[in-house]
C-alpha cells in the first residue's frame, strides 16, 4: 500500500464535507502521531469493500466507510488504478493487489507456525529438523531448525535436482507414483554426489519400490559427506511432505532414536504441517 500515493493528486481536490482540515495530513505542533488522512479514508473503503463477496456500489461503500461521496468516488478510481479494487457492472470487489497482501499475510502466518514446531522438536530432540513438500513438480524445504551448536546440512547442491540423494527427497518421491517419479527423474537425472550416492535411474527406483510409500527413510552420507539424516513421510491430502532430521556421521548411533522420537510425537504436530500444505 505504501506505493500508493494518496496524500496528493486528484484523490483529496475536491473540497467536501469529509476533507481533512488544513495542516491534519502533517505532524501536528502538539507531537501527536501524524496521520495520513486520505490513507486512513482508502483503509476504510478497501474494509468495506472486502466485506462483501460479490461486491458493492460506491454509494453503499462511502455510506459504510462514514465518507462523503465525492471523497469516495475519487479514493476508488485510485484503489481501482492500482488494482487495490475492481470495478465490475457498478460493483466494487477486492482486486488482485489486495489479494496478494493478504495471501502474504497468511504465508507468513502460517511459515512462523511452522517455524515455531520445528523449534520446539529441535530444542526437544537435540538435532536439526526440517520440514519438506513435494509441490508442482519440486522439492521445496520450506523451514529449517537447527542451532550454532547442531547446524542444519548445507545446501552445497540443490536439493531440488539431488532429491534422489538426500533424505528429505528419496522419502518425498517415494510417496509419488511411478508417472510422477519418473518425471522427476527425467527433469533431473540421478547423478553421483558423493561415492555413497545412488548410480543411476534404474537402480534409484529400484531403492523407491523397495521403501514402501509410507516408511521411514534413512540416509547414510548419500549427500553430505559427514551427515547421516532420517525423514518420516507425511501425506496430507494428494500432498506428498516430510519431517526430517540430521546428526554427524561420528553421532549416527543418535539418528534413530531422534527419528523415534520424533515419529512417535508426530500427531501433535500433524494439525500444524497439515495446514501448511496450503502455503
Amino acid at each position: 500500500m505504501a506505493a500508493v500515493d494518496l496524500t496528493s493528486s486528484s484523490a483529496d481536490a475536491t473540497p467536501t464535507a469529509d476533507a481533512t482540515p488544513s495542516g491534519a495530513d502533517t505532524a501536528s505542533t502538539t507531537g501527536a502521531p501524524t496521520l495520513i488522512g486520505s490513507v486512513q479514508r482508502a483503509m476504510r473503503l478497501l474494509e468495506a469493500a472486502a466485506s462483501h463477496l460479490h461486491g458493492a456500489p460506491a454509494k453503499q461503500l462511502a455510506r459504510e466507510a462514514g465518507l462523503a461521496l465525492p471523497t469516495a468516488y475519487h479514493l476508488l478510481r485510485t484503489l481501482t488504478h492500482e488494482g487495490y479494487l475492481r470495478r465490475d457492472k457498478g460493483l466494487f470487489v477486492l482486486g488482485e493487489a489486495a489479494e496478494r497482501l493478504g495471501n502474504s499475510g497468511a504465508q507468513q502466518s502460517r511459515r512462523g507456525t511452522i517455524r515455531e514446531a520445528l523449534d520446539h522438536w529441535r530444542d526437544t530432540i537435540g538435532v536439526p529438523v526440517y520440514f519438506a513438500m513435494y509441490r508442482e513438480g519440486e522439492i521445496e524445504l520450506v523451514s529449517v531448525a537447527d542451532t550454532p551448536g547442531n547446524p542444519a546440512v548445507e545446501e552445497w547442491a540443490d536439493f531440488r535436482e539431488t532429491g534422489h540423494a538426500h533424505a528429505i527427497g528419496q522419502c518425498l518421491l517415494a510417496q509419488l507414483d511411478d508417472a510422477a517419479r519418473q518425471d522427476h527423474l527425467d527433469r533431473y537425472p540421478v547423478q553421483s554426489i558423493t561415492r555413497y550416492s545412488v548410480r543411476d535411474d534404474r537402480t534409484f527406483m529400484r531403492r523407491l519400490d523397495a521403501m514402501g510409500r509410507m516408511r521411514p527413510v534413512v540416509e547414510r552420507q548419500e549427500y553430505a559427506l559427514g551427515t547421516v539424516c532420517a525423514a518420516i513421510p507425511i501425506t496430507v491430502g494428494d500432498t506428498a511432505a516430510t519431517l526430517a532430521i540430521s546428526v554427524p556421521a561420528c553421532q549416527a548411533d543418535r539418528l534413530l532414536p531422534a527419528a523415534q522420537r520424533l515419529q512417535s510425537e508426530l500427531g501433535k504436530l500433524l494439525g500444524t504441517l497439515a495446514f501448511s500444505i496450503s502455503i
